[in-house]
C-alpha cells in the first residue's frame, strides 16, 4: 500500500465534514482514507476553535521545510548530534533543541534508527 499526504482539497473536504459533525471513522470513508490518518490529521492541526484547511496546509508545508531529507546531513549536523549524545543528550532532547532554534530538523525516531545502525 503507497503512502500520500494528505492534499488541500482533501483537507477542505475534512474541513467541512468535520464542521457538519461526521466521526471521523465517516470522514475516512468518504475521503478514502484509513481513520488514524484523519485522527492525526485533526489531532496535529486542530485548535481550540476547529480545524482549519488552509491552516493545516499551511502548517504541513512549514513543517516540509523544516525537515531534512534522509541522507542529507552535512557534516557540521552530523558533528553537532554526535557532540549533543556525548554529552548524555537523548535524540528526543536534540531533536527539540535544534527545533526551538530554528534549524533543520530531524526526526528523533531517526536518531534512535541511526544509533541502532550504528552509523556514528
Amino acid at each position: 500500500m503507497s503512502y500520500t499526504h494528505l492534499s488541500i482539497i482533501e483537507r477542505s473536504k475534512l474541513e467541512i465534514l468535520h464542521q457538519q459533525g461526521k466521526s471521523a471513522r465517516a470522514i475516512a470513508r468518504e475521503l478514502g482514507r484509513h481513520h488514524a490518518t484523519i485522527c492525526r490529521e485533526l489531532r496535529r492541526n486542530q485548535t481550540q476553535e476547529s480545524y482549519r484547511a488552509e491552516r493545516s496546509q499551511e502548517s504541513y508545508v512549514q513543517r516540509r521545510k523544516s525537515s531534512i531529507p534522509v541522507g542529507k546531513w552535512t557534516l557540521q549536523q552530523s558533528a553537532l548530534i554526535e557532540e549533543k549524545l556525548q554529552a548524555t543528550w537523548s535524540p528526543e532532547q536534540i531533536a527539540q533543541r535544534l527545533r526551538q532554534e530554528g534549524q533543520p530538523v530531524v526526526c528523533f525516531k531517526t536518531i534512535y534508527r541511526w544509533l541502532y545502525a550504528a552509523v556514528w
